[in-house]
Protein backbone atom coordinates (compact mmCIF):
# COMPACT_ATOMS: atom_id res chain seq x y z
CA UNK A 1 0.00 0.00 0.00
CA UNK A 2 1.47 3.45 -0.97
CA UNK A 3 2.70 5.98 1.88
CA UNK A 4 1.42 8.72 -0.38
CA UNK A 5 -1.47 10.64 1.15
CA UNK A 6 -3.29 13.55 -0.92
CA UNK A 7 -3.74 17.17 0.43
CA UNK A 8 -6.00 19.99 -0.47
CA UNK A 9 -5.37 23.18 0.25
CA UNK A 10 -7.60 26.36 -0.21
CA UNK A 11 -6.64 29.74 -0.23
CA UNK A 12 -8.49 33.02 0.92
CA UNK A 13 -6.63 36.25 0.60
CA UNK A 14 -3.46 37.64 -0.34
CA UNK A 15 -0.24 37.19 -2.30
CA UNK A 16 1.03 36.28 1.01
CA UNK A 17 -1.60 33.54 1.82
CA UNK A 18 -0.68 32.59 -1.80
CA UNK A 19 3.04 32.13 -0.88
CA UNK A 20 2.07 30.41 2.99
CA UNK A 21 0.29 27.84 1.12
CA UNK A 22 2.83 26.78 -1.01
CA UNK A 23 5.28 26.40 1.61
CA UNK A 24 2.75 24.42 3.79
CA UNK A 25 2.35 21.60 1.08
CA UNK A 26 5.99 21.66 0.98
CA UNK A 27 6.10 20.95 4.77
CA UNK A 28 3.79 18.28 4.72
CA UNK A 29 5.76 17.31 1.46
CA UNK A 30 8.07 15.25 4.22
CA UNK A 31 5.19 13.76 5.63
CA UNK A 32 4.44 11.71 2.76
CA UNK A 33 2.02 14.46 1.28
CA UNK A 34 1.59 15.36 -2.39
CA UNK A 35 -1.20 18.17 -3.64
CA UNK A 36 -4.67 17.32 -4.92
CA UNK A 37 -6.88 19.41 -6.65
CA UNK A 38 -9.93 17.77 -5.28
CA UNK A 39 -11.00 17.87 -1.85
CA UNK A 40 -12.85 14.32 -2.09
CA UNK A 41 -9.51 12.75 -3.15
CA UNK A 42 -7.55 14.57 -0.14
CA UNK A 43 -6.40 12.64 2.85
CA UNK A 44 -5.93 16.29 4.50
CA UNK A 45 -7.71 19.17 3.75
CA UNK A 46 -6.08 22.73 4.85
CA UNK A 47 -8.16 26.05 4.78
CA UNK A 48 -5.89 29.02 4.32
CA UNK A 49 -7.40 31.50 5.99
CA UNK A 50 -7.61 35.74 5.49
CA UNK A 51 -9.04 37.98 8.39
CA UNK A 52 -9.10 40.88 6.48
CA UNK A 53 -13.01 41.36 5.08
CA UNK A 54 -16.24 41.51 6.36
CA UNK A 55 -17.61 38.09 7.94
CA UNK A 56 -13.87 36.14 7.25
CA UNK A 57 -14.41 34.02 10.21
CA UNK A 58 -17.99 33.48 9.09
CA UNK A 59 -17.32 32.03 5.60
CA UNK A 60 -14.94 29.63 7.18
CA UNK A 61 -17.37 27.81 9.67
CA UNK A 62 -19.61 27.58 6.04
CA UNK A 63 -16.75 26.13 4.55
CA UNK A 64 -16.31 23.99 7.47
CA UNK A 65 -20.57 22.97 7.45
CA UNK A 66 -19.93 21.77 3.64
CA UNK A 67 -17.08 19.55 4.46
CA UNK A 68 -18.72 17.90 7.37
CA UNK A 69 -20.58 15.12 5.04
CA UNK A 70 -17.22 14.74 3.58
CA UNK A 71 -15.90 13.82 6.80
CA UNK A 72 -18.58 11.30 7.45
CA UNK A 73 -17.92 9.76 4.27
CA UNK A 74 -14.03 9.38 5.34
CA UNK A 75 -13.54 9.33 8.99
CA UNK A 76 -10.01 9.24 8.65
CA UNK A 77 -9.86 12.40 7.04
CA UNK A 78 -8.17 15.09 8.53
CA UNK A 79 -8.89 18.98 8.44
CA UNK A 80 -6.78 22.13 9.49
CA UNK A 81 -7.81 25.60 9.91
CA UNK A 82 -4.67 28.04 9.24
CA UNK A 83 -3.48 31.34 8.43
CA UNK A 84 -5.23 34.89 10.00
CA UNK A 85 -8.70 33.43 11.19
CA UNK A 86 -6.79 30.47 12.63
CA UNK A 87 -4.84 33.23 14.95
CA UNK A 88 -7.84 35.15 15.38
CA UNK A 89 -10.36 32.29 16.85
CA UNK A 90 -7.34 29.73 18.12
CA UNK A 91 -9.49 27.12 19.76
CA UNK A 92 -12.60 28.28 19.48
CA UNK A 93 -12.53 26.95 15.92
CA UNK A 94 -12.51 23.37 17.42
CA UNK A 95 -15.32 24.46 20.26
CA UNK A 96 -17.45 25.24 17.02
CA UNK A 97 -16.63 22.79 14.56
CA UNK A 98 -15.14 19.36 16.54
CA UNK A 99 -15.29 18.17 12.58
CA UNK A 100 -11.39 20.15 12.66
CA UNK A 101 -8.24 18.27 13.35
CA UNK A 102 -5.62 21.03 13.66
CA UNK A 103 -5.28 24.87 13.94
CA UNK A 104 -2.47 26.63 13.45
CA UNK A 105 -1.21 30.05 12.88
CA UNK A 106 0.20 31.91 9.99
CA UNK A 107 3.41 32.34 12.14
CA UNK A 108 3.43 28.10 13.06
CA UNK A 109 3.17 26.47 9.80
CA UNK A 110 6.60 24.86 9.79
CA UNK A 111 5.40 22.76 12.33
CA UNK A 112 2.77 21.19 10.38
CA UNK A 113 4.65 17.87 10.12
CA UNK A 114 4.88 17.39 14.35
CA UNK A 115 0.54 18.66 14.32
CA UNK A 116 -0.15 16.55 11.74
CA UNK A 117 1.50 13.39 13.72
CA UNK A 118 -0.66 13.86 16.07
CA UNK A 119 -4.14 14.25 14.53
CA UNK A 120 -2.91 10.56 12.53
CA UNK A 121 -2.96 9.08 16.95
CA UNK A 122 -6.56 10.72 17.55
CA UNK A 123 -5.08 14.28 19.09
CA UNK A 124 -6.36 17.82 18.49
CA UNK A 125 -3.20 19.64 17.81
CA UNK A 126 -3.96 23.77 18.13
CA UNK A 127 -0.54 26.27 17.30
CA UNK A 128 -1.24 29.72 17.09
CA UNK A 129 1.86 31.33 18.58
CA UNK A 130 4.15 33.38 17.70
CA UNK A 131 8.00 31.65 17.79
CA UNK A 132 11.28 33.06 18.35
CA UNK A 133 12.37 30.78 15.28
CA UNK A 134 12.23 31.62 11.19
CA UNK A 135 9.61 29.60 10.40
CA UNK A 136 10.95 29.88 6.31
CA UNK A 137 14.29 28.52 7.92
CA UNK A 138 13.03 25.76 9.22
CA UNK A 139 10.48 24.62 6.60
CA UNK A 140 12.18 21.63 4.63
CA UNK A 141 13.59 22.98 1.48
CA UNK A 142 11.91 23.31 -2.23
CA UNK A 143 11.93 20.73 -4.26
CA UNK A 144 13.84 21.23 -7.68
CA UNK A 145 10.53 20.94 -9.72
CA UNK A 146 10.14 23.98 -12.79
CA UNK A 147 7.92 26.54 -11.51
CA UNK A 148 6.20 29.24 -13.24
CA UNK A 149 8.05 32.40 -14.48
CA UNK A 150 6.78 34.29 -11.80
CA UNK A 151 6.74 34.05 -8.11
CA UNK A 152 5.94 35.43 -4.93
CA UNK A 153 9.11 35.59 -2.29
CA UNK A 154 8.02 36.87 1.44
CA UNK A 155 10.56 38.88 2.93
CA UNK A 156 8.74 40.78 5.65
CA UNK A 157 5.67 39.69 7.85
CA UNK A 158 3.93 41.94 10.37
CA UNK A 159 2.89 45.67 10.52
CA UNK A 160 3.63 48.08 13.70
CA UNK A 161 1.08 50.91 12.32
CA UNK A 162 -1.92 49.57 14.26
CA UNK A 163 -4.24 51.31 11.58
CA UNK A 164 -7.27 51.36 13.18
CA UNK A 165 -9.89 49.34 11.27
CA UNK A 166 -7.06 46.65 10.68
CA UNK A 167 -6.19 43.36 12.11
CA UNK A 168 -3.02 42.64 10.75
CA UNK A 169 -0.96 43.22 13.59
CA UNK A 170 -2.78 41.18 15.76
CA UNK A 171 -3.14 37.88 13.41
CA UNK A 172 0.36 38.64 11.74
CA UNK A 173 2.25 40.30 14.42
CA UNK A 174 5.13 42.77 14.45
CA UNK A 175 6.86 43.86 11.78
CA UNK A 176 10.03 41.11 10.79
CA UNK A 177 12.36 40.96 8.31
CA UNK A 178 14.04 37.79 6.80
CA UNK A 179 18.02 38.23 6.58
CA UNK A 180 18.97 39.10 3.06
CA UNK A 181 21.22 36.11 2.67
CA UNK A 182 18.30 33.76 3.07
CA UNK A 183 16.05 35.98 0.05
CA UNK A 184 18.97 35.93 -1.89
CA UNK A 185 19.68 32.09 -1.79
CA UNK A 186 15.62 31.29 -2.24
CA UNK A 187 16.03 33.75 -4.76
CA UNK A 188 18.45 31.97 -7.00
CA UNK A 189 16.69 28.63 -6.26
CA UNK A 190 13.80 30.25 -7.98
CA UNK A 191 15.83 31.48 -10.85
CA UNK A 192 17.32 28.09 -11.18
CA UNK A 193 13.68 26.66 -11.01
CA UNK A 194 12.69 28.80 -14.15
CA UNK A 195 11.12 31.87 -12.35
CA UNK A 196 12.55 35.06 -13.76
CA UNK A 197 9.98 37.59 -12.15
CA UNK A 198 9.59 37.72 -8.36
CA UNK A 199 7.49 40.08 -6.45
CA UNK A 200 8.66 40.53 -2.99
CA UNK A 201 5.75 40.56 -0.24
CA UNK A 202 5.22 41.69 2.87
CA UNK A 203 2.16 43.04 5.20
CA UNK A 204 4.38 46.33 4.90
CA UNK A 205 7.31 45.41 2.23
CA UNK A 206 9.04 48.88 2.24
CA UNK A 207 9.53 48.50 5.83
CA UNK A 208 11.65 45.79 5.45
CA UNK A 209 14.88 46.13 7.58
CA UNK A 210 16.34 42.35 6.88
CA UNK A 211 19.96 41.41 8.30
CA UNK A 212 22.22 42.38 5.45
CA UNK A 213 25.61 40.83 3.90
CA UNK A 214 28.66 42.71 6.30
CA UNK A 215 26.69 43.25 8.88
CA UNK A 216 23.83 46.14 9.94
CA UNK A 217 20.42 45.75 8.61
CA UNK A 218 19.19 46.35 4.35
CA UNK A 219 16.27 48.69 3.41
CA UNK A 220 13.94 47.34 0.86
CA UNK A 221 16.07 48.86 -1.91
CA UNK A 222 19.50 47.82 -1.09
CA UNK A 223 17.63 43.84 -0.93
CA UNK A 224 16.33 45.30 -4.69
CA UNK A 225 19.56 46.38 -5.55
CA UNK A 226 21.38 42.98 -4.50
CA UNK A 227 17.94 40.79 -6.48
CA UNK A 228 18.98 43.01 -9.35
CA UNK A 229 22.56 41.46 -9.69
CA UNK A 230 21.10 38.03 -9.98
CA UNK A 231 21.91 36.39 -13.05
CA UNK A 232 18.66 34.75 -15.00
CA UNK A 233 16.40 37.50 -12.99
CA UNK A 234 14.77 39.68 -15.33
CA UNK A 235 12.24 41.25 -13.06
CA UNK A 236 11.27 42.23 -9.61
CA UNK A 237 8.22 43.85 -7.84
CA UNK A 238 7.28 44.63 -4.72
CA UNK A 239 3.72 45.46 -2.24
CA UNK A 240 2.58 46.07 0.34
CA UNK A 241 3.54 49.58 0.04
CA UNK A 242 3.06 52.26 3.33
CA UNK A 243 3.69 55.92 2.49
CA UNK A 244 5.10 56.80 5.17
CA UNK A 245 8.32 53.92 4.47
CA UNK A 246 8.74 54.92 0.89
CA UNK A 247 12.48 56.32 1.91
CA UNK A 248 14.77 58.05 -0.48
CA UNK A 249 16.59 55.08 -1.78
CA UNK A 250 13.53 53.54 -2.68
CA UNK A 251 12.48 56.53 -4.82
CA UNK A 252 15.82 56.29 -6.47
CA UNK A 253 15.61 52.62 -7.17
CA UNK A 254 12.55 53.30 -9.06
CA UNK A 255 14.46 55.43 -11.60
CA UNK A 256 17.48 53.86 -11.79
CA UNK A 257 17.37 49.92 -10.61
CA UNK A 258 17.00 48.25 -14.42
CA UNK A 259 15.11 45.37 -12.78
CA UNK A 260 12.51 47.31 -10.69
CA UNK A 261 9.50 47.40 -13.00
CA UNK A 262 7.25 50.55 -13.43
CA UNK A 263 4.42 49.98 -11.07
CA UNK A 264 3.92 50.61 -7.58
CA UNK A 265 0.90 49.93 -5.09
CA UNK A 266 0.76 52.67 -2.59
CA UNK A 267 -2.44 52.40 -0.34
CA UNK A 268 -3.78 55.85 0.68
CA UNK A 269 -7.41 54.71 1.83
CA UNK A 270 -9.15 58.00 2.17
CA UNK A 271 -8.41 61.22 0.60
CA UNK A 272 -9.66 63.19 3.68
CA UNK A 273 -6.95 64.19 6.58
CA UNK A 274 -9.80 64.09 9.12
CA UNK A 275 -10.61 60.80 8.30
CA UNK A 276 -6.99 59.71 7.45
CA UNK A 277 -6.48 60.53 11.14
CA UNK A 278 -9.06 58.72 12.60
CA UNK A 279 -7.54 55.81 10.58
CA UNK A 280 -4.19 56.51 12.51
CA UNK A 281 -2.52 56.63 8.86
CA UNK A 282 0.29 58.88 10.35
CA UNK A 283 0.39 60.73 6.35
CA UNK A 284 -2.18 63.36 4.75
CA UNK A 285 -3.27 63.61 0.97
CA UNK A 286 -0.84 66.40 0.82
CA UNK A 287 2.45 64.43 1.85
CA UNK A 288 0.61 61.21 -0.01
CA UNK A 289 0.44 63.45 -3.10
CA UNK A 290 3.84 65.41 -2.62
CA UNK A 291 5.27 61.93 -2.27
CA UNK A 292 3.91 60.44 -5.56
CA UNK A 293 4.62 63.81 -7.94
CA UNK A 294 8.65 62.39 -6.43
CA UNK A 295 8.03 59.06 -7.51
CA UNK A 296 6.87 59.99 -11.00
CA UNK A 297 9.98 62.45 -10.98
CA UNK A 298 11.90 59.48 -10.99
CA UNK A 299 9.90 57.52 -13.27
CA UNK A 300 7.84 59.26 -15.12
CA UNK A 301 5.72 56.29 -16.54
CA UNK A 302 5.33 54.50 -13.57
CA UNK A 303 1.38 53.11 -13.12
CA UNK A 304 0.06 53.74 -10.01
CA UNK A 305 -1.86 51.72 -7.97
CA UNK A 306 -3.96 52.32 -4.74
CA UNK A 307 -6.54 50.87 -1.88
CA UNK A 308 -9.24 52.37 -0.78
CA UNK A 309 -11.70 52.51 1.88
CA UNK A 310 -15.37 54.08 1.84
CA UNK A 311 -18.11 54.30 4.59
CA UNK A 312 -15.30 54.67 6.95
CA UNK A 313 -17.12 55.42 10.58
CA UNK A 314 -17.96 58.65 10.71
CA UNK A 315 -17.16 59.51 6.84
CA UNK A 316 -19.09 62.34 5.50
CA UNK A 317 -20.16 63.62 1.86
CA UNK A 318 -17.20 66.34 2.50
CA UNK A 319 -14.82 63.17 3.21
CA UNK A 320 -15.92 61.14 0.53
CA UNK A 321 -15.70 63.82 -1.86
CA UNK A 322 -11.92 64.52 -0.86
CA UNK A 323 -11.60 61.01 -1.64
CA UNK A 324 -12.75 61.71 -5.42
CA UNK A 325 -10.76 64.33 -5.76
CA UNK A 326 -7.59 62.51 -4.75
CA UNK A 327 -8.58 60.25 -7.50
CA UNK A 328 -8.58 62.38 -9.95
CA UNK A 329 -5.14 64.22 -8.83
CA UNK A 330 -3.50 60.87 -8.74
CA UNK A 331 -4.81 59.25 -11.88
CA UNK A 332 -4.70 55.64 -10.98
CA UNK A 333 -4.24 53.03 -13.55
CA UNK A 334 -5.07 50.61 -10.87
CA UNK A 335 -6.66 50.40 -7.88
CA UNK A 336 -9.01 48.19 -5.25
CA UNK A 337 -11.35 49.81 -3.30
CA UNK A 338 -13.81 48.24 -0.53
CA UNK A 339 -17.00 49.32 2.07
CA UNK A 340 -15.66 49.54 5.64
CA UNK A 341 -16.72 46.40 7.71
CA UNK A 342 -15.88 45.98 11.27
CA UNK A 343 -13.25 43.68 12.72
CA UNK A 344 -13.93 42.88 16.33
CA UNK A 345 -10.97 44.26 18.50
CA UNK A 346 -9.86 47.01 16.10
CA UNK A 347 -10.54 50.68 17.47
CA UNK A 348 -12.63 51.74 14.41
CA UNK A 349 -15.19 49.14 15.40
CA UNK A 350 -16.15 50.75 17.89
CA UNK A 351 -17.57 54.24 16.21
CA UNK A 352 -20.75 55.12 14.77
CA UNK A 353 -21.11 53.62 11.78
CA UNK A 354 -22.05 55.05 8.01
CA UNK A 355 -24.97 53.59 6.48
CA UNK A 356 -24.80 50.77 4.71
CA UNK A 357 -26.60 52.12 1.69
CA UNK A 358 -24.44 55.38 1.65
CA UNK A 359 -21.41 53.08 1.53
CA UNK A 360 -22.34 51.04 -0.86
CA UNK A 361 -23.65 54.36 -3.31
CA UNK A 362 -20.33 55.92 -2.48
CA UNK A 363 -18.16 52.13 -3.66
CA UNK A 364 -19.83 52.64 -7.08
CA UNK A 365 -18.96 55.93 -7.57
CA UNK A 366 -15.73 55.78 -6.81
CA UNK A 367 -15.61 52.44 -8.27
CA UNK A 368 -16.93 54.09 -11.29
CA UNK A 369 -13.79 56.34 -11.64
CA UNK A 370 -11.48 54.08 -10.78
CA UNK A 371 -12.30 51.93 -14.01
CA UNK A 372 -12.55 55.03 -16.16
CA UNK A 373 -8.99 55.88 -15.01
CA UNK A 374 -8.02 52.51 -15.82
CA UNK A 375 -9.32 51.89 -18.92
CA UNK A 376 -8.03 55.49 -20.27
CA UNK A 377 -4.07 54.25 -18.74
CA UNK A 378 -4.54 51.11 -20.68
CA UNK A 379 -6.28 52.73 -24.38
CA UNK A 380 -2.81 54.89 -24.11
CA UNK A 381 -1.00 51.98 -24.18
CA UNK A 382 -2.07 51.46 -27.86
CA UNK A 383 0.61 51.75 -30.18
CA UNK A 384 3.59 51.25 -27.69
CA UNK A 385 5.73 49.01 -26.93
CA UNK A 386 5.98 47.05 -23.97
CA UNK A 387 7.89 43.75 -22.66
CA UNK A 388 5.90 41.37 -21.82
CA UNK A 389 6.82 37.96 -20.29
CA UNK A 390 5.02 34.87 -21.27
CA UNK A 391 2.99 32.87 -18.32
CA UNK A 392 0.41 30.55 -20.33
CA UNK A 393 -1.21 29.80 -23.35
CA UNK A 394 -4.35 31.53 -23.98
CA UNK A 395 -7.67 29.79 -24.83
CA UNK A 396 -6.71 29.71 -28.52
CA UNK A 397 -4.47 27.76 -30.78
CA UNK A 398 -1.46 29.68 -30.88
CA UNK A 399 -2.29 32.26 -28.25
CA UNK A 400 -0.21 33.43 -25.53
CA UNK A 401 -0.96 35.38 -22.34
CA UNK A 402 1.43 37.54 -20.15
CA UNK A 403 1.89 40.18 -18.74
CA UNK A 404 3.83 43.58 -19.37
CA UNK A 405 6.07 45.80 -17.48
CA UNK A 406 3.10 47.78 -16.40
CA UNK A 407 1.45 44.52 -14.74
CA UNK A 408 -0.99 44.91 -17.48
CA UNK A 409 -2.49 41.73 -19.23
CA UNK A 410 -1.59 41.41 -22.52
CA UNK A 411 -2.43 38.84 -24.99
CA UNK A 412 -0.72 37.53 -28.40
CA UNK A 413 -2.09 35.71 -31.14
CA UNK A 414 0.08 33.02 -32.98
CA UNK A 415 2.80 33.65 -31.29
CA UNK A 416 5.37 31.58 -31.19
CA UNK A 417 7.08 32.38 -27.84
CA UNK A 418 7.32 30.15 -25.06
CA UNK A 419 6.04 29.83 -21.52
CA UNK A 420 8.64 32.06 -19.37
CA UNK A 421 9.95 33.89 -22.57
CA UNK A 422 10.37 37.61 -22.56
CA UNK A 423 9.67 39.56 -25.83
CA UNK A 424 9.28 43.01 -27.27
CA UNK A 425 5.57 43.78 -28.46
CA UNK A 426 3.49 46.40 -29.81
CA UNK A 427 -0.18 46.64 -28.31
CA UNK A 428 -3.05 47.02 -31.48
CA UNK A 429 -5.79 47.13 -28.63
CA UNK A 430 -7.74 47.47 -25.59
CA UNK A 431 -10.11 45.31 -24.06
CA UNK A 432 -11.67 45.70 -20.61
CA UNK A 433 -9.21 44.02 -18.53
CA UNK A 434 -6.48 43.29 -21.02
CA UNK A 435 -4.30 44.75 -23.83
CA UNK A 436 -4.01 42.75 -27.30
CA UNK A 437 -0.57 42.80 -28.79
CA UNK A 438 2.02 41.92 -31.79
CA UNK A 439 5.06 40.75 -31.42
CA UNK A 440 8.10 42.53 -33.17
Amino acid sequence: MSDVKKLYIKTYGCQMNVYDSERMAEALGGSGYVTTDSPEAADMILLNTCHIREKAAEKVYSELGRLRALKDEKPDLKIGVAGCVAQAEGAEIMRRQPLVDLVVGPQSYHRLPAMEARTRVGEKALDTDFPEEDKFEALKARPKARRAPAAFLTVQEGCDKFCAFCVVPYTRGAEVSRPADRILTEARDLVERGVREITLLGQNVNAYHGAGEGGGSWSLAQLIWALNDVDGLERIRFTTSHPNDMGDDLIEAHGTCPKLMPYLHLPVQSGSDRILKRMNRSHTAESYLKLIERIRAARPDILLSGDFIVGFPEETDADFEATMDLIRAVNYGQAYSFKYSTRPGTPAAERPQVADDVATDRLKRLQALIAQQQRAVQDSMVGREVSVLFEKPGRFDGQMMGKSEYLHAVHVDDSPARVGELARVRIVSSGTNSLAGQML
